[in-house]
């Protein structure tokens, strides 16, 4: 795939429309990568002009602040910023609810100041427009789906509904879990707890949540996060249903759905 860099872009003397922030996982996780390449062939397919920082891009911070190194994250924060305003960046999007919501929130304060938005209303606002155009009768129409509620999109962020419109966009039957919307779990990935070993207990956080989503008898697990998407495709394994459930991110599932 060929996706220009902000620094190639500005030496054509182009701007992008929005600038994608890829995040660490989406770039260096095997599996999260598939979700940056899924949502980038959609930018493409539909024709939005967007950019990647490439090499220039460094971790928001994210992990660094909910573990509790404040001072690496605002180190962090200012490299990020100051390569941000130096190019003009004014709208952002993004796959990942940690990094959406460090921008989005966290930054302003730190002299950062964008429009940031998270990939699943990028989405929504594509499909509204007629942008993104849906094949009929598509893969996933008639299945049994259950979106898991990211904890950095939903309650820190009150995204509940542009998933779920994206997802009944795809015709299939959305079935909630016990815990959604803003009483869902978290999937154990929060707060930097996905680089560090479990506290004591008798069942792991996903294994909980992977639970409450195969009780609802789908064969699909939706999710909007590449945290959210390694728990739940952990937990799914440590039940050995990876041959009947599929564990996808919203962005995958529209790429492969789309005419």
């Amino acid at each position: 795939m060929k996706v220009n860099t902000m620094a190639e872009m500005m030496m054509n003397g182009e701007t992008p429309e929005v600038l994608f922030w890829v995040g660490c996982a989406g770039s260096f996780d095997q599996r999260a990568q598939k979700i940056t390449k899924a949502f980038a062939t959609i930018l493409q397919k539909v024709g939005v002009k967007f950019a990647i920082l490439g090499k220039e891009e460094a971790c928001t911070g994210d992990p660094a602040r909910r573990a509790g190194n404040e001072f690496l994250f605002q180190m962090m924060a200012y490299q990020n910023i100051q390569i941000l305003n130096g190019y003009g960046i004014k709208k952002i999007v993004t796959t990942c609810p940690h990094c959406f919501n460090t921008l989005k929130n966290e930054y302003p304060e730190l002299g950062g100041t964008y429009d940031v938005i998270h990939h699943t209303t990028f989405l929504q606002e594509l499909i509204d427009q007629g942008k993104i155009k849906l094949k009929e009768g598509g893969i996933y129409k008639g299945k049994k789906i259950s979106y898991h509620d990211s904890c950095y999109l939903g309650r820190s962020n009150n995204i509940y509904e542009a998933p779920r419109k994206v997802l009944e966009a795809l015709e299939g039957e959305l079935i909630e879990m016990k815990r959604c919307r803003s009483n869902g779990l978290c999937c154990g990935a929060g707060g930097a707890q996905m680089f560090k070993e479990d506290e004591p207990g008798d069942k792991r956080i996903n294994i909980e949540r992977t639970d409450e989503a195969l009780e609802t008898g789908a064969s699909v697990i939706a999710s909007a996060c590449p945290f959210c998407n390694t728990m739940m495709t952990d937990g799914v394994k440590n039940r050995e249903k990876e041959g009947s459930v599929a564990v996808l991110d919203i962005a995958e599932m529209i790429a492969e759905s789309m005419e």
